[in-house]
């Protein structure tokens, strides 16, 4: 079965053609064994996590029907930027934006990390640059 996806449609829909679901992991929750998840060109900030998995001889794909103009990403926009100190400048969000995770809660630790357990595991970039945590 094919099951479609589009995040420019306005209202969500059923998954068919002429009723794509707005956010793949709608998909990803009814997509069962040799189904095939296309994704219309856009960015989809979502968490997507199939419910099924598909088996060797019948997969679930997702393909983008463009190639490459279809973008999963965790990464959120922030407009509200404010003045702090100086040269800082801070962006209050709800703690509501991250579900049931957090990042800006954990720390990056492990027995396979020996770096000082004072950053998390939350990233901010701005134009694709990464800034630094720093611990003041």
């Amino acid at each position: 079965m094919k099951i479609y996806v589009d995040a420019a449609v306005v209202r969500d829909g059923s998954g068919r053609e002429n009723a794509p679901f707005k956010h793949i992991n709608d998909a990803a929750k009814v997509a069962q064994p040799g189904d095939e998840v296309l994704v219309a060109p856009g960015t989809y900030r979502e968490y997507v996590n199939p419910v099924h998995g598909g088996a060797d001889t019948d997969r679930i794909t997702y393909r983008s029907v463009q190639p490459l103009k279809a973008v999963i990403t965790g990464a959120e926009v922030l407009k509200n930027w404010q003045p702090y100190q100086g040269q800082v400048w801070v962006s209050r969000v709800a703690n509501s934006i991250f579900g049931d995770y957090n990042p800006y809660t954990t720390f990056v630790m492990g027995d396979w990390y020996f770096g000082p357990v004072d950053k998390h595991t939350g990233a901010v970039y701005m134009n694709d640059q990464q800034f630094y945590e720093t611990t003041s």
